[in-house]
């Protein structure tokens, strides 16, 4: 069924370490938007799935999860996310390379994807959204105003993610990040439902060498191109 939208819909789509979630941010902020992370979501099943004891390959259970599960999303005193799984602060966990593994896998299963199809769409408020994800332009806002498919190098995208664990203070590996992503990129790009590629119609930004103002201001230029803000 198509996911029109009385409000206007900026979709921002690509692979793991591309800087969707940055670009998304950053948009959502200039423009005073509504923002959907949606990998957060499937991380928030995968990690709900491994606090409850659930074993890696029970898709009933993890679909459940992801009809009943609690989440908050609220900005914290430095400009941050935080991000609550039935009432605890698991803004930390949510962002480990072990449940970005599990959000993968799980993303892969049609009882999860249904289960979280209307929770999606329920993010698209006035003024407008921006949506971050891997299948929100093909599947989740087909008829989206503005489609972006983000991409960079795999080298740069796991340069990227090491930069990034790094400042958190968490303990990372380049190489074991590198392998990750390639593989990642494969279930993601494999998997039979939503798999990830760009929507026929996106507007499609290789951020290899940019940097987050060169392509927040692409993204901005495509939307003053359409006539969705001046």
């Amino acid at each position: 069924m198509d996911a029109a939208s009385p409000v206007p819909v900026v979709t921002i789509d690509g692979p793991s370490g591309s800087g969707k979630g940055t670009i998304s941010r950053e948009v959502a902020r200039h423009l005073g938007w509504h923002l959907l992370d949606s990998g957060a979501l499937y991380r928030l099943v995968a990690l709900s799935g491994s606090l409850k004891g659930l074993t890696s390959d029970d898709v009933t259970g993890h679909a459940a999860l992801a009809r009943a599960m609690s989440v908050e999303f609220s900005g914290d005193e430095r400009g941050g996310e935080r991000i609550r799984l039935d009432r605890v602060d698991v803004t930390r966990e949510v962002r480990s390379e072990e449940t970005g593994q599990g959000a993968s896998r799980v993303a892969a299963w049609s009882g999860v994807r249904e289960a979280l199809l209307e929770r999606q769409r329920a993010f698209a408020l006035p003024p407008g959204l921006v949506a971050d994800g891997r299948d929100m332009g093909t599947v989740i806002f087909p008829a989206a105003d503005l489609k972006i498919y983000l991409t960079a190098s795999a080298s740069e995208r796991a340069l990227r993610r090491y930069k990034q664990l790094k400042e958190k203070g968490s303990d990372a590996n380049l190489a074991a990040l590198s392998r990750e992503i390639a593989e990642r990129d494969q279930r993601d790009s494999t998997r039979v439902v939503a798999p990830l590629r760009p929507a026929p119609d996106a507007r499609v930004i290789d951020s290899t060498g940019m940097s987050i103002a060169q392509v927040v201001e692409s993204v901005l230029s495509a939307g003053r191109a359409r006539g969705l803000w001046s």
